[in-house]
């Protein structure tokens, strides 16, 4: 095999393992809740992705709301990003979620924020 065909092909192999895990986004977890003050919009968005139903459309950032492992991004410096959240609900990690849903999450360590938590965040 030629030099240029084993690049080539390194190239291209890198390529589709970025659009396959770029492709890829969280789930959600059992543990996070609603308010009863979400709209019905967002708790049928809610409840839908809860279910395992891939996210389409637009999307939040939502801090606070993954498991370890589980963050879509941010997870603090030093980290590659997605997966990187070492406790749950690591406030510096956001997952993507429903638009409009994160202002009503909550979870066992409190509410979901569209901003990165100060909570559970390893030293």
């Amino acid at each position: 095999m030629s030099r240029s065909t084993l690049i080539t092909k390194s190239v291209l192999a890198g390529v589709a393992l970025a659009a396959t895990a770029g492709a890829a986004h969280a789930k959600p977890n059992t543990q996070l809740s609603l308010t009863e003050s979400a709209p019905a919009d967002v708790q049928a968005s809610f409840q839908k992705w809860t279910n395992g139903e891939r996210l389409s459309g637009r999307k939040d950032k939502c801090y606070g709301v993954a498991l370890a492992g589980e963050n879509d991004c941010k997870a603090g410096k030093g980290t590659s990003c997605e997966g990187t959240s070492t406790v749950d609900f690591q406030g510096n990690a956001w997952t993507y979620v429903p638009r409009g849903a994160c202002e009503y999450i909550e979870t066992p360590e409190g509410p979901a924020s569209l901003d990165e938590l100060d909570r559970n965040t390893p030293a």
